[in-house]
């Protein structure tokens, strides 16, 4: 389908921006709150790679704390409904037969941000398809949080989940449960029912905040049931959340807690030795109850060792604990074949570490597993802006956590400072980071294809402090080698809102030098005075760029708040935005557009509604 030029009710507004050719439709069709569609799985739709199911894909406008609900039906085939924070993301939330009904989908998720999501309406599996009903509506508040109840180690104790319960992020109902554990102690975990598909979330609560530590869906040799062993990183209490797999389930349940079983005993290994092992139905049992081998090394502070392990007869999986058997870190097929798996780690202390080496599955057969030391990585060398940088991805290059090579560039900026890197490449997908200096480098930005020219990136950043920064130029994936240039470029201070007039027209060009979004996307930013309960019909339309509109006001330290958001409901690439303020004061309008790195002209009209 080819997008109209300009709609004729836009023209007869005399709102027509510079003139631009058609452009391709939009992949992701706008869904309010409310809205209730009707759709169609077919041949001509988006596929998944290799074929492995057909999907739709539907824009949704969110604000953080938001809690909505997707309800997907057919009678054609097997529905699943996911949710993404950008189209080429991950899901953040699935939903396959949540409804209860048979093959109906019910995701409820939680917006953790305002911005826009990705709903994706799509079959199970395979090129099946038919026809399907798609609603969106806005969920109540959750019921209150429970005082969780106690459990002691030998306890069982039976609960039921129902209607009335405390609901996680996800939809899902759950009772909480809390244990005190010392440091290193093993629990084992078990909950069993034949009402519902269980499901064990083990974590700490911060506040109001539950943080997951461990989850299991289905124990080993339990079938639908959980089970789950836990080793305390830290003494102190911790949490059970007893819930489901399907939002809609309800029923009794029962759950227990006892000793964990001793850990898998291991052997010794020294940094640069490679050993040749073989699992078997005879070896001890890791914690989710797998066949598993484990092996001891000493290491010091600061220093990045490398774990390989590999195997031709099962897909092989490595973790790595500190002396009490805490996790740091594992890896499943982060080696450079197959289901082989890598994992570089930059030790925290001085002591012992144990890798336990088993299969992703219960699975058994031979394995080779190494252990390397990793060259220190290099200190930056400092970036001047504006200077166009010549670089070269190479083996002796310093290695990050996901193995791939990199080059660091050191720069000093100030608090509110805009910065670009552009970074291109001939030899490989280009990958940027930006984050602080220090002894472990945490991304604080990062960008792959920005620049909108195929591979080549495009990072903006504001600088959230003054001080030094760390870029990072490396490839995307851990394989790649080559030729690269980098540029770093002073783009100054967020630029400052302009003012707009209620019943007036602003006429303007999204340029590089606009200001950037957190998603990369440029805006223009008016301001306008408004009365509570005051009504605006807010129109932005452009031939050049896909148009989106928010509107918000400035919090504390210069926080934008968005209030509301619309990227399509005038057409396909025309917003409009029907908003009532909620009390006196000053708004903020915000001309953008829906992908980022577009650029082109626009006009914005803001009008009371009649």
């Amino acid at each position: 389908m080819r997008r109209q030029t300009v709609l004729a009710a836009v023209s007869s507004l005399a709102l027509v921006a510079a003139a631009a050719g058609p452009v391709l439709a939009q992949e992701a069709t706008p869904l309010a709150v409310g809205d209730s569609v009707e759709g169609e799985i077919a041949d001509g739709d988006s596929t998944a790679a290799d074929n492995a199911w057909r999907f739709d894909s539907y824009a949704v406008s969110a604000v953080a704390g938001q809690r909505l609900e997707a309800v997907m039906r057919s009678d054609a085939f097997d529905t699943v409904l996911e949710v993404l924070t950008t189209a080429d993301g991950e899901p953040i939330a699935t939903d396959d037969d949540g409804l209860g009904d048979g093959t109906n989908s019910r995701l409820r998720f939680t917006a953790d941000h305002d911005g826009v999501y990705i709903l994706r309406a799509r079959n199970l599996s395979g090129l099946e398809g038919g026809a399907y009903t798609l609603s969106l509506a806005q969920r109540d508040a959750a019921p209150a949080a429970p005082q969780p109840s106690s459990i002691r180690l030998g306890q069982t104790v039976q609960g039921e989940l129902g209607a009335d319960d405390a609901e996680a992020d996800d939809g899902r109902p759950y009772d909480a449960w809390t244990f005190t554990a010392r440091r290193g102690d093993r629990v084992s975990i078990s909950l069993d029912s034949e009402a519902f598909d269980p499901v064990l979330r083990v974590g700490r609560m911060e506040g109001d905040v539950f943080t997951e530590l461990e989850t299991n869906d289905d124990g080993d040799g339990a079938g639908l049931n959980s089970r789950l062993v836990f080793t305390a990183a830290d003494g102190g209490d911790y949490v059970i959340r007893a819930t489901a797999l399907n939002t809609a389930s309800a029923g009794a349940y029962s759950l227990s807690l006892g000793e964990g079983p001793a850990p898998v005993a291991a052997r010794s290994i020294r940094i640069g030795d490679t050993v040749e092992g073989e699992l078997t139905d005879g070896d001890g049992k890791s914690a989710a109850g797998m066949p598993a081998d484990a092996y001891r090394f000493t290491g010091r502070e600061g220093q990045r060792v490398r774990i390989d392990m590999s195997s031709d007869d099962f897909d092989t999986f490595l973790e790595l604990f500190d002396d009490n058997r805490t996790s740091l870190a594992n890896d499943d097929d982060g080696g450079p074949e197959g289901t082989d798996s890598r994992l570089i780690f930059t030790l925290p202390r001085d002591g012992s570490y144990v890798i336990e080496a088993r299969a992703f599955a219960t699975a058994t057969g031979d394995y080779s597993l190494s252990v390397s030391e990793v060259a220190p990585e290099k200190p930056p060398v400092a970036i001047p802006f504006g200077r166009l940088v010549q670089g070269e991805i190479a083996e002796a290059d310093s290695r990050d956590n996901d193995d791939r090579g990199f080059d660091g560039y050191v720069f000093t900026g100030v608090e509110g400072q805009r910065v670009q890197a552009i970074m291109r490449s001939g030899d490989f997908d280009t990958y940027l980071q930006v984050g602080r200096v220090g002894t472990e480098f945490t991304a604080l930005g990062s960008d792959d294809d920005g620049l909108g020219e195929g591979t080549d990136s495009r990072l903006n950043f504001t600088l959230p402090e003054s001080g030094q920064y760390v870029l990072r130029a490396s490839p995307l994936a851990s394989e790649g080698k080559g030729l690269y240039s980098l540029e770093l470029i002073d783009r100054g201070p967020q630029p400052r809102p302009g003012s707009l007039l209620v019943g007036s027209t602003a006429r303007g060009t999204l340029t590089e030098s606009d200001a950037a979004a957190d998603d990369n996307s440029f805006y223009d930013a008016y301001r306008v005075t408004l009365k509570e309960d005051e009504k605006l019909v807010i129109i932005m339309v452009s031939n050049e760029v896909d148009s989106f509109l928010s509107v918000g006001r400035e919090k504390d330290e210069g926080e934008f708040e968005a209030l509301a958001s619309d990227d399509d409901s005038l057409s396909d690439t025309h917003a409009r935005l029907e908003w009532t303020a909620p009390s006196d004061g000053v708004y903020e309008i915000r001309a953008g557009t829906f992908q980022q790195g577009q650029t082109g002209a626009y006009a914005l009209i803001v009008e009371k509604q009649p």
